[in-house]
């Protein structure tokens, strides 16, 4: 572990406080909302919840392990010896990142079969962009980071193309006023994750030490903060306004 001042280590404890309290209050938020919707989109607002949930879980063990990676006592702060596990991140993308991408899907009203369709191919890759991504990210190396760099790579961009060739027709069909909520929640996703590829390879460029590491952290954390609990907010918009249609 890097030897960080006492204000490095605030600005980060206080980063995984919030995202505890941003992503525990947003699940409340989506699942107790979720007898407000017409019963067809309950399973997506059930889904964004679950993936808030995972994340509020992951940033507990996060914190903890921050936490117990340093020692403040007065004004002095020194390592315990204890690793700070970044693995928990790639454990909690792995299960959230394909739901995010699940949830958008069950609010797009496709049919039965091409819902089930890209819910498994978007699954599958999204699955397979976290799995690729972690060896570079504890890869000491930068040859190593490199190359899962390039592999991981390969299902973003299919993703992303997905997301705005794929989907383009079913997104226009939409009414007006739902569709630009569509499009406002894929470029939460988009624009999220361009964030994780650029911060992979920021040991390239030469930006490292504490500094490094603090600004890494605290990226992520506002990354997944969008990703999760407002996208999720998106997503509850969009069936509160599918639900009126229906009532309608």
């Amino acid at each position: 572990m890097d030897i960080i001042s006492i204000s490095q280590f605030d600005i980060v404890y206080n980063a995984f406080s919030f995202a505890i309290a941003g992503m525990g209050a947003a699940t409340l938020f989506l699942w107790l909302e979720r007898s407000q919707v017409a019963p067809q989109y309950r399973t997506a607002l059930t889904i964004s919840g679950l993936v808030t949930a995972i994340a509020t879980y992951h940033y507990i063990r996060i914190f903890n392990s921050w936490d117990g990676a340093y020692e403040v006592v007065g004004n002095t702060i020194s390592v315990t010896g204890q690793a700070f596990n970044h693995a928990y991140r790639y454990v909690d993308w792995l299960l959230t990142v394909p739901l995010l991408l699940i949830e958008l899907i069950l609010v797009m009203g496709l049919s039965r079969k091409e819902t089930y369709s890209k819910s498994l191919w978007f699954g599958v890759m999204a699955a397979l962009m976290v799995i690729l991504g972690y060896p570079g990210e504890t890869a000491t190396d930068i040859s190593t980071k490199l190359v899962w760099w390039t592999l991981g790579m390969i299902p973003f961009v299919y993703l992303v193309y997905q997301l705005f060739v794929g989907l383009s027709a079913s997104i226009q069909s939409q009414p007006a006023e739902i569709k630009s909520l569509i499009v406002t929640a894929r470029w939460i996703i988009v624009a999220t994750w361009c964030f994780y590829p650029i911060v992979y390879i920021l040991p390239l460029l030469g930006f490292e030490g504490s500094s490094a590491m603090v600004g890494v952290q605290v990226g992520y954390t506002i990354a997944d903060l969008l990703a999760k609990a407002v996208f999720g907010i998106y997503i509850y918009f969009i069936v509160v306004r599918k639900s009126e249609s229906v009532k309608g």
